[in-house]
């Protein structure tokens, strides 16, 4: 072992090796994090592109000639179109395993987190030392969320390298017209992923202003930069509306008149979650090193100010929406902790200090094996791919009485795009054995999923009474995580699941 981190050391440079294991690590998170972090990621992405595949719509989002009327849903298409062409080369190849083809997509996903390593790493070396940037890469590569978010199709965290190689080429020395033709353009291209980065595009325009960059560099930077956005995002929406920037427009609308109707929280929700996922104390180093570095990095501290002042104001307030500035403040973090260092070293106290490090690195140590090989959200995506696996052509019910709406199953690992329909509160089984009664033989449920154990009895009692003939299949467990994940908010709907077959 020894003489393996030896040559490790003698053959590549420090921002290789981090690139290695970096790597390294997300190959088990490709292999072992199955399932999916939040319901955007899955249901907005992953669903939408394989039924296109198959000839369907899953979210109603396309025009089509039995929906003619249909509006813009307010989604960018880009991201999602991307994961179409992959799935329609995947098919061609005559790879149809749901798992499989999601093997490919954590792959190509781990590789292309690879960039945020590299670019945070050289981006670091613009403003402080090789030890700076080596610290970065350390943090980029090892922090106990990273290699688990990294595979996931969070288009919150996959526009990120693409904003780093934008701060990246503005960064440079001796700036010509090719980096800023390419920090508008990459820049560009991630607003077409995620559209709240105009955020960053406007915090990017004032440090560009307060650094007194050239009228012609600023026009260069603003046309590639309009640019981009123009030729994906316009161009997309051009070819399927008729029209450009019909998603945007509609999203803008849509947030405007629904603000308050998703997850609200108070302003400083994002705050704690920086404080959290960077583990204390050093979350508040970074924190303290992001402002005292303002004026040295305002490529990084203006894009992340007006992001995160965009998002404390408006109302609508999700988790996910913070990890796009993560890497960004990790990045100006280091640089101003190292500054404080420096300026204070000796007024430091060096045990309270060591004792600060081995907290946080054995907290990271503990929770980064965790995270990195957690099947997230697995009762629901185990729950159908085990329907999958039967191939059986019918459909199936959802058993979800102990709430008003019945919790969405990823039909992607089902192999099939069924017309779901729920028991819950507000729609009781007999009306549902009812309109299956009209239905072709063909569509009947051939199983039925309980989502959680609460009152199962009872309910699966009231399914006897329909379907007398119903036999146990199997019981789901919920992963770790869920089950950590609801233990903290039962509002984590994660929980057992049972599955039942109707004998007809």
């Amino acid at each position: 072992m020894k003489q393996f981190i030896q040559t490790f050391r003698s053959n590549y440079t420090p921002l290789q090796q981090l690139l290695w294991i970096g790597f390294f690590l997300r190959l088990f998170s490709v292999f072992f994090s199955k399932g999916f972090g939040w319901h955007d990621d899955h249901f907005l992405i992953i669903e939408a592109s394989q039924s296109w595949v198959d000839g369907y719509d899953y979210n109603d989002w396309l025009p089509s000639a039995a929906a003619p009327d249909r509006t813009p849903s307010g989604h960018s298409l880009f991201y999602t179109g991307i994961h179409y062409f992959l799935f329609k080369f995947l098919t061609s190849l005559g790879v149809v395993n749901p798992q499989t083809k999601m093997y490919v997509v954590r792959f190509l996903h781990a590789c292309w987190s690879l960039l945020i390593i590299k670019y945070g790493y050289k981006i670091t070396e613009q403003y402080a030392s090789q030890k700076t940037a080596w610290y970065v890469g350390i943090f980029l590569t090892f922090f106990w969320f990273m290699p688990f978010i990294s595979v996931r199709n969070l288009v919150e965290f996959v526009c990120v390298p693409l904003i780093l190689m934008s701060i990246y080429e503005l960064g440079k020395e001796n700036l010509g017209w090719r980096h800023f033709f390419l920090g508008g353009l990459w820049l560009g291209i991630a607003f077409s992923i995620r559209f709240q980065t105009i955020f960053l595009g406007a915090g990017v325009v004032l440090a560009l202003l307060v650094r007194r960059t050239s009228f012609k560099h600023l026009l260069l930077f603003g046309i590639t930069y309009l640019a981009g956005i123009v030729l994906i995002q316009g161009g997309i929406d051009m070819m399927i509306w008729k029209r450009p920037f019909a998603e945007f427009q509609t999203y803008v609308q849509y947030n405007l008149d629904n603000s308050d109707q998703y997850g609200t929280d108070n302003w400083h929700m994002y705050l704690d979650l920086i404080f959290g996922l960077l583990i204390p104390p050093l979350s508040i180093v970074l924190f303290a090193g992001y402002f005292y570095s303002w004026k040295k990095t305002a490529l990084i501290f203006w894009p992340v100010f007006f992001y995160l002042l965009f998002h404390f104001y408006f109302p609508n307030k999700q988790e996910r929406f913070v990890m796009t500035v993560i890497p960004l403040i990790i990045i100006s973090g280091t640089v101003g902790m190292f500054m404080l260092f420096e300026k204070y070293q000796s007024k430091i106290n060096r045990p309270l200090l060591r004792f600060c490090k081995i907290f946080v690195i054995a907290l990271n140590l503990i929770l980064l094996p965790v995270l990195t090989v957690s099947y997230s959200k697995r009762h629901r995506v185990e729950a159908m791919y085990y329907l999958y696996k039967k191939h059986d052509k019918g459909s199936f019910l959802i058993e979800d009485s102990n709430h008003n709406n019945f919790m969405m199953p990823p039909l992607f690992y089902y192999g099939k795009w069924v017309g779901m329909r729920g028991v819950t509160k507000e729609t009781p089984l007999k009306e549902l054995v009812n309109f299956y009664k009209s239905q072709p033989a063909a569509e009947q449920p051939r199983y039925v999923i309980f989502w959680e154990a609460e009152n199962l009895e009872a309910r699966l009692d009231s399914v006897r009474y329909y379907f007398p003939g119903v036999r146990y299949e199997t019981t789901i467990q919920p992963s770790f995580i869920d089950k950590t994940l609801f233990w903290l908010n039962p509002l984590n709907s994660n929980q057992t699941t049972f599955i039942y077959k109707l004998q007809q």
